[in-house]
């Protein structure tokens, strides 16, 4: 360019436009701002079609935006729900692939969460949520780990607070995940001991309904252990400190280890995934403070 010829200014229309344009814009960020927000919110907002969340998540160039963020995580809350809703018996082996397709690691606090919430509501098939515990900790013993200190504090804080019900729904999945060799067979032999320190009706239902779910794997592995516990329920039943219906469970518990725990499995062939070279055992006391790692 010559020295002689001028740079053109931007005529005050040129510098009104661009300003309006840049205005514009960040009203648009502004816009998409509030629809996120209003679409998440803090406690996930209003249901997304997932085809609506790929469209959004596409329309997004930048991905390390918090937009994009925001959506990616959404999409992985929900795929993840959907995929333990939906496990069972007959389709583990490929809900278990398609899961692990997913980043677990990153979203193991929505996987626990969920987990937890539907093995509560489903109790029926925490054999099931076990087994898929198992496959997963083979893969990410961080995540199996982060599952066992959760149920550890869930039953503690309801065990405190005197909720039957919440101690029997994480009582059976600490029993299966025992089964399933995820958690130590120790750490439900404390559970037990604590259970019928100082007994009462609910404390013995609970330890019942956990001898019958682990029992056959407990015998195999700490017989003394076992034959020790049950000699406590055996005093308990001949002192008469229970209730009827306590005492017909507890002589049923005495029959169902008489019959071998024929009826009781360890693990459903359809469910043994694992070899046990690929298992990972995790230990934590019931006792110790078990410090419980934050959810994003």
């Amino acid at each position: 360019m010559d020295r002689g010829t001028k740079r053109p200014r931007c005529s005050p229309e040129n510098e009104e436009s661009t300003t309006v344009s840049e205005s514009s814009k960040k009203d648009d960020l502004a816009k998409n701002a509030d629809k996120l927000s209003n679409i998440f919110g803090k406690t996930g907002g209003a249901y997304i079609p997932p085809g609506r969340l790929r469209q959004m998540q596409a329309q997004i160039t930048d991905k390390s935006s918090e937009a994009y963020q925001r959506i990616a995580w959404e999409a992985l809350k929900k795929s993840i729900h959907g995929f333990i809703n939906k496990v069972n018996v007959s389709n583990l082996s490929e809900v278990v692939k398609q899961l692990l397709m997913e980043n677990i690691v990153r979203g193991r606090g929505l996987f626990v969460r969920s987990l937890l919430t539907a093995q509560s509501a489903s109790p029926t098939f925490t054999h099931v949520f076990s087994a898929l515990v198992a496959v997963v900790n083979s893969k990410f013993p961080k995540v199996g780990e982060l599952v066992l200190k959760r149920l550890v504090n869930e039953f503690r804080k309801a065990f405190r607070r005197n909720q039957k019900d919440r101690c029997l729904s994480t009582a059976r999945f600490l029993a299966h995940l025992v089964n399933q060799k995820v958690v130590h067979e120790l750490i439900i032999l404390e559970l037990l001991t604590l259970l019928l320190e100082q007994t009462t009706d609910d404390s013995v239902e609970v330890a019942v309904s956990v001898l019958k779910e682990c029992g056959a794997m407990l015998s195999r592995l700490v017989p003394k252990g076992v034959h020790g516990i049950f000699e406590h329920l055996r005093r308990i039943l001949n002192e008469g400190q229970c209730d009827k219906r306590i005492s017909y469970m507890l002589e049923v518990m005495f029959q169902i280890r008489r019959d071998g725990w024929k009826d009781h499995p360890v693990v459903l062939p359809e469910l043994d995934l694992i070899q046990e070279s690929d298992q990972i055992t995790h230990t934590t006391s019931y006792v110790d403070q078990v410090c419980i790692q934050k959810i994003i």
